[in-house]
């Protein structure tokens, strides 16, 4: 995984060969992608992820500890030498579209049909366009358009 920023000692392989569990077995917890998330959202200190999360500071600091390990977060310490700071590495920026997907699955099936919730826009204001997977000419792929090759 040379270049990656990933750093994998750590991890056991649910399934060596595939990018998708791998992917999980490195940010796949829900505290780890929330922890992203907000770190997307400008979150930076400890007390900052524990607001926008409520996650219990043993398993906050956990998480964290794990994020900083695997290359998805930077750790440094704050001007005042009293706290840690926290920042997306480029790894961890890397997992915006993994997280817009997640938002954009969870507005089409984890919601009643009028029931609010938070929605992601760019720098006018305007929703994000529905991702969409294509194939090299272009046009739009899904299950039935692609097929899995295994590694060599």
């Amino acid at each position: 995984m040379a270049g990656t920023g990933i750093h994998t000692g750590d991890v056991t392989w649910t399934d060596p060969s595939c990018p998708v569990a791998r992917t999980l077995d490195l940010v796949g917890d829900r505290w780890s992608l929330l922890i992203v998330r907000d770190a997307m959202d400008g979150a930076r200190a400890f007390t900052d992820f524990q607001q926008c999360t409520g996650i219990a500071r043993n398993i906050l600091t956990d998480r964290l500890r794990r994020l900083v390990e695997r290359g998805v977060l930077e750790r440094d310490t704050a001007p005042s030498g009293k706290r840690q700071l926290y920042r997306l590495t480029p790894a961890g920026r890397d997992l915006f579209t993994v997280v817009v997907a997640l938002r954009q699955w969870g507005e089409r099936h984890a919601f009643a049909a009028d029931e609010a919730h938070s929605v992601l826009v760019d720098e006018r204001g305007l929703p994000l366009p529905e991702l969409t997977p294509t194939d090299s000419d272009g046009v739009p792929a899904d299950v039935g358009t692609t097929s899995v090759r295994k590694g060599d």
